[in-house]
């Protein structure tokens, strides 16, 4: 059983994915507390229906962005997590986050990296007309979409899709592979390399 701290910006389906494996049976986990870094996000309705922790912070704060990192930091330790989970969060990783959880902060991104890193994967990957694209589950380093790739899945990109289909395709794929990565995790089956590659075993 791991413990999860869980970094939303928004709706929150990924949070809503890892809530529902839990209740499922499927990802022997539990969420200690989600964070938000907006106070209006849905996703924090969605915690506080399961009973889960949950703190808003706001653009305030995120003016010295070095402080929000710390504020987030002893936050997460105080719920002692093992993992911290970005589910959709639109903000950076700054040093104390990673110093404090190497190797545990793990990211989803909707495409497959490195291939369209950044905030935009979904519409440049579609933009460019590419035939496959998909989701990626990677470790967090300190720079955006690079970190080692625990696990990726593709999307065929279809001859009538528009934006919106190939967006909804991508999510039900996120909402699949971050349960199941976690789990993964949560049976001790993730193993990052000296070479800094990720093995499952």
């Amino acid at each position: 059983m791991i413990r999860l701290g869980v970094l939303i910006s928004g709706s929150g389906t990924n949070l809503q994915a890892i809530i529902d494996a839990i209740q499922a049976g499927q990802l022997a986990a539990e969420v200690a507390v989600v964070i938000s870094s907006r106070p209006d996000a849905f996703g924090l309705q969605r915690a506080a229906q399961a009973g889960i922790k949950t703190i808003s912070l706001s653009q305030p704060v995120y003016q010295d962005a070095l402080l929000a990192n710390q504020l987030i930091v002893r936050e997460l330790q105080q719920a002692n997590v093992d993992y911290v989970v970005l589910a959709g969060y639109m903000r950076q990783i700054l040093r104390p986050l990673l110093e404090a959880f190497p190797n545990r902060i793990i990211n989803l991104h909707p495409a497959l990296l490195p291939s369209f890193a950044g905030a935009h994967g979904i519409a440049e990957a579609w933009e460019y007309g590419v035939k496959l694209t998909g989701v990626t589950v990677h470790f967090v380093d300190a720079n955006y979409d690079t970190g080692p790739i625990i696990a990726q899945r593709a999307v065929t990109v279809m001859e009538d899709d528009t934006p919106e289909s190939l967006e909804e395709r991508i999510h039900a794929t996120e909402h699949q592979l971050l349960p199941e990565v976690l789990q993964l995790i949560a049976q001790d089956r993730v193993h990052l390399t000296a070479e800094g590659k990720v093995r499952i075993s």
